[in-house]
């Protein structure tokens, strides 16, 4: 499907913007106008109406597709963040390359004649593991991030100093598409309130990027959000969403920025889910309406998001009290997850004709979907089974527990084992007095799964069994809080377990290297050894299961996008062809499907599905299969026995 996308780029090359007014070699600039309220791109008056894409949450050979449908709907700007963990996993080590490539990126968006407003951060919320901050920041234990910490100030500086100097060729002003960069991101909702850090990140800024370029912060539409969000020399705009008093919300913009363009920096088009939540769905007729209430004022808006994409693998993040957020990062926007266009989009594109011309010429399609059908899957090990495949860096010893982060590992899972040390004969509780456990363990005896222990809800379970038994904890990074005072959020065994009084000592914990082991295919298939331990009917311990299926070459246009669907599976993580899809967990919803680009498909070998269940497969009922189907389903019904009541359009909700 990319040669589509690829003829259409051309069709539309004569579109691209140019100020024809300009004087051949006459510079680009780009400033805020305060006599006329308005921005100033070239000398003339310039107003955007922009669109959110997160180029971290699409692959790379769809960039230009939902580009150009952008650029079709009348936006004439992209909006997009850069997260910092997305490009340095581990310190100092930098990748800019694959669906990493930032600057190919940008370079796309300019070529399809789309400005764009910059987000690099250092923090960016978005829904995004820890806001897109390094987990090995957490290194120094107590460390104050998103303020004047020496420490966080260090690693900001080179991170930035890497970055900045990238994005510099790519202003407006230096012949690129980057008309606006915001410093930070919405920090009067943080506790902080630190204006040395919010003044050392403008002279930061300032110091790669020059002193022509507009930097802006971004508020909630209240005054208690302004106070300690904007600050001199940085541009203050606010964000709200449909259904809002447009006139009171520009009023408290007003407020920090008497003078200037009015700017929504994020109307929200949809709204964020949770697991064990309801689906988020915004109605395109409040959408269209406060849309054009905006645009009628005058104002600059950028909606978000325009196309939310997917938070694959283990990208997502999670608010608090801990609410981790699914795989799909469809936003109810006007281009869905698999960027299909929508009864949004054209409501949005109607409303954009009454105030810009909109660009002439087919609008590129949605892409087609393909069933593949049903797959049939094989248990290959269990977690215990394969842990010396598994545990590329071996065990660790320790008295007590140890986090993730002290075991050199951001994400995944991480394998905790002691014994027993006394004998329980009647059901003990194993409990974690102080909700340590973050997210999720999975807890087993002797092999035998006994009960899940999860953060907020579930912090003991029975045990029985003998002194000396050995006792398993696989322990489930969720993704962690991204918005609020929990960001710094330490995963794995965060505090001490307990034995009905007692403390729990003399622990082996082994990193998990699943990703790297699942991409070389090393997992094997084990025979069921008769001295397997009966599991209880309600859960077994966590295994791998594997199968796969081809895709004939003959036939045109194959492989085509899809969904995955896991009837009767619980919860776990999913792989195929060593591509991390994310995490499924149908049983507490409201995501059922999980998005299937045709990129990580082939026709050329066997597609090879691997999945990691958490809490028991379908597989000793006979039906063990998993599904590809061209529907994708995000509303189901969920199961949650947490009630946390969050209302749409109200960051106050997700602190």
């Amino acid at each position: 499907m990319i040669s589509t996308s690829a003829s259409h780029a051309t069709s539309y090359s004569h579109l691209k913007h140019r100020s024809v007014n300009r004087e051949l070699g006459a510079p680009r600039s780009f400033s805020v106008d305060y006599q006329s309220d308005c921005f100033r791109k070239d000398g003339e008056r310039f107003r955007y109406i922009s669109g959110s894409i997160h180029y971290s949450r699409i692959p790379r050979v769809y960039w230009k597709d939902r580009l150009l449908k952008m650029y079709m709907a009348g936006l004439n700007a992209i909006q997009t963040y850069i997260p910092w963990n997305y490009h340095e996993e581990s310190p100092g080590q930098y990748n800019f390359s694959g669906d990493r490539d930032v600057e190919y990126f940008l370079k796309l968006a300019q070529d399809i004649g789309l400005l764009v407003i910059l987000r690099p951060g250092p923090y960016i919320c978005a829904e995004w593991d820890m806001g897109g901050l390094p987990a090995w920041l957490l290194n120094k234990k107590n460390i104050v991030l998103r303020s004047s910490d020496p420490d966080y100030i260090a690693a900001v500086d080179q991170w930035m100093g890497k970055l900045l100097q990238m994005m510099k060729p790519h202003l407006y002003q230096n012949g690129g598409p980057i008309i606006t960069v915001q410093v930070e991101n919405e920090y009067g909702s943080y506790f902080a309130c630190d204006y040395n850090y919010l003044r050392h990140l403008s002279k930061l800024f300032r110091s790669y990027l020059g002193e022509e370029v507009v930097l802006f912060t971004t508020d909630g539409a209240g005054l208690g959000y302004l106070k300690c969000g904007s600050i001199q020399n940085l541009y203050a705009t606010v964000d709200f969403g449909p259904g809002a008093n447009v006139t009171a919300a520009f009023a408290a913009q007003r407020h920090a920025e008497p003078h200037g363009p009015l700017v929504n920096s994020e109307f929200y088009t949809g709204w964020l889910d949770h697991w064990g939540s309801r689906h988020s769905v915004v109605s395109s007729a409040i959408v269209a309406k406060t849309l054009n209430e905006m645009l009628a004022l005058g104002a600059n808006v950028n909606l978000y998001m325009f196309i939310g994409g997917t938070n694959f693998g283990y990208w997502n993040g999670a608010n608090a009290p801990y609410g981790p957020q699914p795989t799909s990062y469809d936003y109810d926007a006007p281009l869905t997850e698999a960027g299909d266009l929508t009864e949004k989009y054209f409501a949005i594109r109607e409303v954009i004709k009454m105030y810009h011309k909109i660009p002439e010429g087919p609008i590129p399609p949605t892409t087609p979907k393909y069933a593949y059908g049903a797959v049939t899957m094989k248990k290959l090990q269990t977690v215990s089974d394969a842990l010396e495949i598994l545990s590329f860096s071996g065990p660790v010893k320790s008295v007590y527990p140890q986090t993730f982060i002290e075991l050199s590992q951001a994400f995944g899972f991480v394998l905790y084992r002691t014994k027993l040390p006394v004998d329980c004969s009647t059901p003990t509780p194993l409990s974690s007095p102080l909700n340590g456990v973050h997210d999720r363990a999975y807890v087993s005896v002797a092999g035998v799964a006994v009960g899940i222990l999860e953060r907020n809800k579930a912090i003991t379970v029975n045990v029985t069994g003998k002194a000396g038994i050995q006792v398993d904890l696989l322990v489930e990074n969720m993704g962690r809080i991204n918005y609020g005072k929990d960001i710094n959020d330490f995963k794995g065994l965060v505090s001490n377990l307990t034995l009905g009084e007692d403390v729990l000592s003399g622990w082996t914990m082994y990193s998990l290297s699943i990703d790297e082991v699942v991409s070389q295919g090393l997992l094997g298939v084990t025979k069921p050894a008769s001295t397997d331990p009966p599991q209880p009917a309600a859960l077994s311990p966590p295994a791998f299961y594997g199968g796969s299926f081809v895709i004939p070459d003959g036939i045109p246009d194959l492989p085509q996008d899809t969904y995955i669907q896991l009837p009767k599976w619980r919860k776990g993580q999913v792989w195929i062809n060593g591509f991390n899809l994310g995490r499924y967990w149908p049983t507490r919803g409201p995501q059922v499907t999980l998005f299937v680009p045709a990129s990580i498909l082939s026709t050329a070998a066997p597609n090879n599905v691997t999945v990691l269940e958490l809490e028991g497969a379908p597989c000793s009922s006979g039906l063990c299969t998993v599904e590809f189907t061209t529907t994708p389903i995000l509303n189901a019904t969920v199961q949650s026995d947490y009630k946390q009541r969050r209302r749409m359009f109200n960051k106050v909700d997700l602190l």
